[in-house]
């Protein structure tokens, strides 16, 4: 698979580009696959687009693209041959050239196929003088003689409506039953000739159009020629994710095939979004580009509520140790001040150098300032951010030999070996750590003769007295109760809170409480 995209919009027509434009817009990343053959494509201008009256269809849709790309939107020429749902609730799009997309979204504005008459010459002069929509194209032909073919139902409705434009309006009843009565009444009133036989082509061969012949030799004089063709939408692609789709009517005609959509394009498939003329056969280009803007702030809509499920989701669930110090290093160039701890100093100075753990050693100023004492340490972090940052510090001091750097999640795992010191300041986390546990494994780290050493926070910060609503910290005496250590075996050396001076997020010093438990390990 080549890329993942938030939405992949299948066909660049009005429909598709409005709404990659949209969704780009809205931040998304979007890819557009496109052919380059729009439907329109022969026709002289674009009409009834408001601000672009009479453009080019290939001009009209060379600025969408830039548009698109302007605000960071993608665009590839190609043609997407298959779509299959992913066993993540997305998509998958293969494209002719073999390669693929991944999308959460689909948005396919593939529009339709034209099935014109199999007349001669229809084919080769439809969108310039064969024609089917007076909309698009009846002011380019007013008051030129206009010939209809009879499309069942609709004939009499179509011969009307282009009444509007010419007063030189022949309808060809062709191979559809005559008009009844009422219809009769109605185009001899508005002064539509009706000629009866069956149409055998256009006349000349080449050239601009002059008339409309018959099977009995007649040749009726026509400008311009207007035919009902049958739509199919081009929904093949998908077929295999269960699309739905139905005969499009009107006025009682058969119009063709659609795919079946809401009012903001979404189908019976959750996360297809369908636009344009493969939802709506008859939709011009101005409505068309109207319902991809549409579709894209539907799609947009139900992507905004796929994601606050997720964060929703992800609030609730315990948050990892790993992912918490990763992202609280990552915030910064140094979170803490690079000097060691004031009170393990104190408490460390007088002991002999030997083997040390350090549980929580963030960015490394105690392993490194116990290595510079002579110890050879062991320094354990659950954030690979703090450790490359720790072992980098300690490179930089020369003391890179006698610092083993272990990454463990104390939840998890645990260094192996007996120490003959064992260190644990603030091992507090707002992530999920049973702390308890994990100084319960440091004790039974420690070495006969060692010690171990846990210093920790006794109250919350006098800046956010009420940060942790609930939250109790423990007392020395509840941190040595909490080490369930055997009797007989160890000796307590030092219980008791202590105050430091602390800077506040103001800038202003202010004093803390926190407390110190160091026992031993009798020999």
């Amino acid at each position: 698979m080549d890329d993942t995209y938030d939405v992949v919009v299948i066909g660049g027509g009005a429909a598709g580009l409005s709404g990659a434009l949209t969704l780009s817009r809205a931040r998304r990343r979007v890819l557009v696959i496109d052919e380059g053959r729009p439907r329109n494509a022969p026709a002289e201008g674009v009409h009834v687009y408001l601000g672009r009256e009479g453009t080019p269809p290939l001009e009209l849709l060379a600025a969408g693209r830039d548009e698109v790309t302007g605000y960071g939107g993608e665009i590839v020429t190609g043609t997407a041959v298959e779509a299959e749902r992913l066993d993540d609730g997305g998509f998958r799009v293969r494209l002719a050239d073999g390669s693929a997309v991944a999308a959460d979204r689909l948005l396919v504005t593939t529009g339709l196929v034209d099935e014109l008459p199999d007349l001669p010459g229809v084919a080769e002069r439809w969108g310039r003088e064969v024609l089917h929509c007076p909309y698009c194209h009846g002011w380019e032909v007013r008051d030129q003689p206009i010939g209809v073919l009879a499309a069942g139902s609709l004939a009499t409705h179509q011969a009307l409506l282009w009444r509007q434009w010419s007063a030189e309006v022949t309808l060809f009843t062709h191979t559809a039953p005559p008009p009844g009565a009422d219809d009769l009444a109605k185009l001899a009133a508005r002064g539509v000739t009706v000629v009866e036989g069956r149409v055998t082509g256009l006349s000349p061969d080449s050239g601009p159009l002059t008339g409309v012949t018959l099977e009995n030799g007649d040749v009726v004089p026509c400008r311009a020629f207007v035919v009902a063709p049958r739509f199919a939408a081009r929904s093949a692609l998908l077929e295999d994710l269960g699309v739905e789709t139905a005969e499009q009517l009107m006025h009682g005609h058969v119009m063709g095939t659609h795919v079946v959509a809401g009012p903001a394009g979404a189908t019976n498939v959750p996360g297809v979004w369908v636009a344009g003329n493969v939802a709506d056969l008859g939709e011009n280009a101005i409505g068309a580009a109207a319902s991809g803007v549409r579709a894209a702030a539907a799609v947009n809509a139900d992507l905004i509520e796929e994601e606050a499920r997720r964060a929703v989701a992800a609030h609730a669930a315990p948050v990892s140790g790993e992912r918490f110090w990763d992202e609280r290093y990552s915030g910064s160039e140094r979170v803490w001040s690079g000097n060691p701890n004031a009170r393990l100093v104190e408490e460390v100075a007088d002991l002999a150098p030997g083997t040390a753990l350090e549980l929580g050693c963030g960015e490394g100023a105690d392993a490194v300032w116990l290595a510079r004492r002579g110890w050879r340490v062991t320094a354990a972090d659950v954030s690979g951010v703090a450790l490359a940052r720790a072992a980098a510090h300690a490179a930089d001091e020369g003391l890179a030999a006698r610092i083993d750097w272990q990454r463990h999640d104390l939840a998890e795992s645990f260094p192996d070996g007996a120490y003959d010191l064992v260190t644990a300041s603030y091992l507090h986390s707002p992530a999920e750590l049973s702390r308890e546990k994990v100084l319960r494994a440091a004790a039974a780290a420690v070495a006969p003769g060692g010690q171990l050493l846990v210093i920790g926070h006794a109250g919350m910060p006098p800046w956010e007295p009420e940060a942790h609503p609930g939250l109790r910290l423990p007392t020395p005496g509840e941190v040595l109760d909490a080490l369930e250590l055997a009797e007989g075996e160890w000796e307590v050396v030092r219980a008791e809170e202590f105050e430091r001076t602390q800077t506040g997020p103001d800038g202003r010093p202010a004093t803390r409480t926190d407390n110190v438990l160091r026992v031993r390990r009798l020999p």
